[in-house]
């Protein structure tokens, strides 16, 4: 139980015993699910967390309230990893009051078999709940990234609880629940942001509008660290990303190679460009699929290199392009460059994905590599890498 403000504690907790968040993402520094409580007159819970760490959270909450009734627990997001506790809450607190808009009930009757006299509070957009000394507003943030989510302002202590924006994947400091260090929280923010959120860019937009009309000193995430420093620096990060703008400057080379030929290639392409402007690349094959979407976000540029594989594109970059185009990849610069033995077709492949998404410029020659790299390769590689850079 950590304070964030007058009357207002953190019970979060770290899990660092999962592999994959959503079954999908790895999350080899853990995950937090953030949980927050409000100890005014009338005593607010903010979320619960995931089964996994119910027993633990449960323990927690109890020693926190010492033996004091929660009045209300609102429901940010209903997601399970936030709301899994939500039942055992109404089951311990029978007087509780369950507080979250329209969507948010009819979510919570999906997921879980609350006892029907539990009592609910139905809020909207712009609604305050007077807790004692704190008013609490309530604004809706459908699709950021589920459309029952809403945010919930403290006006007395100028603090915004983002539900899943603003949030990252690993675990905090039991002792250090605040963000020191912007660039710490950049890489895995931006993950969380672009695999997690980052489809619902004009849905992100809509909330940083209406954020901007509030007086914020604190950031409290249902993922990560609270952030209470530059947060100009964070709302900036999401402006960007939500806006689909690149981040920075440079390219990002990703290659999917099956006999270390196309890797070859990679290699030379990295080389021709590191000098020049920043340059990251990445094996497909041996990668985080979801840390290599989010480089390609970070960049305005990108060299996709891929071999042809059973006269289509090799898998590992078909995976990798799906999920850009599902992210909603665009507002770039790309090359392309292929490998085929006999009948190449991973240029015809890729090309085909950029085509389907918005706003992407395209370098027009297509490299093609028959087997493995060659001298008289060389010019036509470094003729990509010059059109690329625009040199």
């Amino acid at each position: 139980m950590k304070e964030i403000a007058k009357d207002i504690y953190y019970i979060g907790i770290n899990d660092n015993d999962i592999d994959l968040f959503e079954n999908v993402y790895p999350v080899n520094k853990g995950v937090t699910y953030n949980s927050y409580l409000i100890m005014d007159e009338k005593i607010t819970l903010l979320d619960t967390v995931d089964v996994r760490k119910s027993d633990i959270w449960l323990k927690n909450l109890d020693e926190a309230l010492n033996g004091k009734e929660i009045d209300y627990l609102i429901v940010s997001h209903v997601e399970p990893d936030h709301s899994s506790n939500i039942k055992a809450v109404t089951e311990k607190y029978p007087n509780v009051t369950l507080v979250g808009n329209k969507k948010t009930f009819e979510f919570v009757s999906q997921f879980y078999d609350i006892n029907p006299n539990v009592k609910k509070k139905e809020v909207t957009e712009g609604e305050v709940l007077n807790t004692g000394n704190h008013n609490l507003q309530f604004f809706m943030a459908p699709m950021v990234h589920w459309p029952e989510v809403m945010c919930t302002y403290d006006k007395n202590e100028k603090v915004i609880f983002s539900a899943d924006a603003f949030g990252r994947f690993g675990s905090i400091s039991e002792e250090k629940i605040f963000e020191e260090n912007e660039e710490n929280w950049l890489d895995e923010a931006r993950r969380y942001y672009i695999n997690i959120v980052g489809k619902y860019g004009t849905q992100v937009q809509a909330l940083l509008k209406k954020l901007s009309t509030l007086d914020i000193k604190i950031i409290c995430p249902l993922h990560g660290p609270m952030l209470n420093n530059n947060l100009q620096f964070y709302i900036g990060k999401y402006d960007t990303w939500s806006s689909y703008k690149p981040e920075e400057k440079g390219t990002f080379i990703a290659f999917a190679s099956i006999h270390g030929n196309t890797k070859n290639v990679a290699k030379k392409v990295y080389d021709l460009i590191k000098d020049k402007e920043q340059a990251e690349a990445v094996d497909l094959s041996r990668c985080d699929v979801y840390e290599a979407v989010s480089k390609a976000f970070k960049y305005d540029k990108m060299v996709v290199l891929a071999s042809s594989y059973n006269a289509g594109l090799f898998t590992p970059m078909e995976e990798f392009l799906n999920i850009l185009k599902t992210k909603f990849y665009q507002n770039r610069k790309v090359a392309i460059v292929e490998n085929g033995s006999w009948a190449p077709s991973a240029g015809t492949c890729m090309k085909a994905q950029f085509l389907s998404m918005k706003n992407i410029e395209m370098v027009p020659e297509i490299v093609t590599i028959k087997s493995s790299m060659k001298d008289e390769d060389v010019p036509k590689i470094e003729n990509l890498v010059n059109s690329l850079l625009g040199n």
